[in-house]
Formats: structure tokens, C-alpha cells, sequence
């Protein structure tokens, strides 16, 4: 499958949208609760990867996955995390709390790389650090001034700190010669996500419009997003990548707005507006220096 550079952001561009169906879906089971909403997309990722993955990679990507190394394992541990506690953190609090903590992600790893493979970080990523923190700043002690329990908003912020780790073990990886392979890594995430989230999300009690919806995040809102970033980055450069992932927040908070009723307060709008205005000002100085 190869796109033009035109359909690849188009492409990403759907690729952020069904990312961004998670908040809202969720907002619409009948009776399963946060651990068994975790297993049950977990799981049914892991089934469609077992399935696209043949199809996409060859029927020898599984005995492949065996020569990944500590690495590949590595890595599918932080996509098991960001997996399970992004399911947890939308159960506990607000879509747009989560997505807008979640957007930190690029921040984490610019100071994951600074701290752990010696990269240096530019003085605008130091100014977007510390706007995007003030960001983070301001919601937290808005909520905390409410009465509003931050226990969902602390949990998020595990997705971009997995995140980050996930991106120094593969920049580590490749300075040693040995890349990562994007999609066995996502299914050892949801074979360990699943696992883990089995004991307490037993006994099970979602219907079977539940597990419909579920099947639905496990296809559309992972794998095949999964599958598709592959092909894009092939053709996109990271920053666009980059800039491109932001509109899973814009779109998410839409969505669960339009489609739960889910209002983001005004905190939340002038938090993000930091957060996300001091990543796209980077990407974008970043871009134009490079270029």
C-alpha cells in the first residue's frame, strides 16, 4: 500500500479520528465497568492483530516476533500500560481531562531522551515544557479547588510517561542496530493488558451491546489505526506525524461533546488551549528550522 503525500495526511487524518472514538463509545455501555472496558478492548485488539497481522506483515511475523529481543518485550510493556491506563483514567474522569493530559506525550519524551540517551533539548522545547506544565498546572488546581477528584487525571498522566519510555527503549534499540517492529509491539501490549486486567475485571457483566461497542474500539479504534500510522509513516515526516496526532484531542472532546453531552469546563479549554498551543508552536519552529 503506498500514498501519496497528500493521502497520507488524509489518511492520518482518519487515523486521528478513530483514535479520538474511544471517549465517546465508552460514554455509551450499558454495564461493563472500567477493568472489564479494558480487558474487553485489550483482548479483542489482540484477536484482530492475530488476524490483520498475517495478512499484513506475512504468515512468518509471528516466529519473527521470537528474534525481537528483550526490546520488542520491552516495548509492548509500555503499550500495555498506556493501553490499560487510558481505559481506566476515561472511566474515572472527563474525555477531555484525559486528552488533553495525554497530549503531553511529546514533552515526556523530549525530557525521556534528555535524561536517559543524552539528547539535548532546544530551548523552545524548554519553553513548550514549561507552558504545557502550566497548562496541566492550571486545570489540576482548578479541579482540586471544585472538589472534582483527580484520581482519573493522575492516572492519564501514566499514558504519556508509558509513552516516553516506550520511545527511549526503541531510540535505544535503534542506536544498537536493532529496530522495533511497531505491530508485533502493539500485540504483546494487548496480550499483557489483557492478562493483567482479567482477575479484577472477573466476574464479567457487560452485555452484548457492551461487547459490540468493545469489538468496535478493539477494530476500529486500535488495530486497524495501528496498521494504517505504519503506512503513513512511510511517507510523513515525525513532526507531521506529530502535529497531525494532536487532532485526536480536538476531535475527541468534539465527539464526546456532540455525542455524551460530556461539556469541557472552562478550565479545560484554557489548559488545553496551553498544552496544545505550546506543541504545535514547537512542531512548527521546529519544522521551519529544519526545512
Amino acid at each position: 500500500m503506498k500514498l501519496t503525500h497528500n493521502r497520507a495526511v488524509w489518511v492520518m487524518v482518519a487515523v486521528t479520528l478513530m483514535w479520538s472514538t474511544a471517549g465517546v463509545v465508552t460514554r455509551h455501555l450499558e454495564h461493563a465497568q472500567k477493568f472489564e472496558v479494558t480487558f474487553w478492548r485489550s483482548f479483542f485488539t489482540m484477536l484482530c492483530l492475530l488476524v490483520m497481522l498475517p495478512l499484513f506483515k506475512g504468515r512468518h511475523v509471528f516466529s519473527r516476533m521470537r528474534q525481537g529481543g528483550a526490546s520488542l518485550w520491552w516495548s509492548g510493556l509500555c503499550w500495555s500500560g498506556m493501553f490499560t491506563f487510558f481505559m481506566v483514567a476515561i472511566m474515572l474522569t472527563t474525555v477531555a481531562n484525559v486528552l488533553v493530559t495525554l497530549a503531553l506525550a511529546p514533552l515526556f519524551t523530549a525530557l525521556a531522551s534528555r535524561f536517559f540517551l543524552g539528547h539535548r533539548i532546544l530551548l523552545r522545547t524548554w519553553v513548550a515544557i514549561v507552558v504545557a506544565g502550566g497548562g496541566i498546572a492550571f486545570m489540576y488546581a482548578s479541579q482540586l479547588s471544585q472538589g472534582v477528584s483527580l484520581a482519573g487525571t493522575l492516572v492519564a498522566l501514566c499514558v504519556p510517561i508509558a509513552g516516553a519510555a516506550n520511545w527511549t527503549i526503541t531510540q535505544h534499540a535503534h542506536a544498537h542496530g536493532k529496530d522495533i517492529d511497531l505491530l508485533p509491539a502493539v500485540l504483546i501490549g494487548a496480550v499483557l493488558s489483557s492478562l493483567v486486567t482479567l482477575p479484577v475485571a472477573w466476574p464479567f457483566q457487560a452485555s452484548a451491546h457492551d461487547l459490540s461497542l468493545l469489538f468496535g474500539l478493539g477494530l476500529g479504534q486500535l488495530a486497524i489505526p495501528c496498521l494504517l500510522v505504519v503506512v503513513c509513516a512511510r511517507v510523513l515526516k515525525a513532526p507531521e506525524v506529530a502535529l497531525l496526532g494532536l487532532l485526536e484531542v480536538i476531535f475527541g472532546i468534539l465527539l464526546a461533546w456532540l455525542g455524551a453531552g460530556e461539556v469541557p469546563g472552562q478550565d479545560v479549554f484554557f489548559g488545553g488551549a496551553l498544552v496544545i498551543g505550546a506543541l504545535v508552536a514547537n512542531e512548527l519552529v521546529g519544522w521551519r528550522d529544519r526545512a
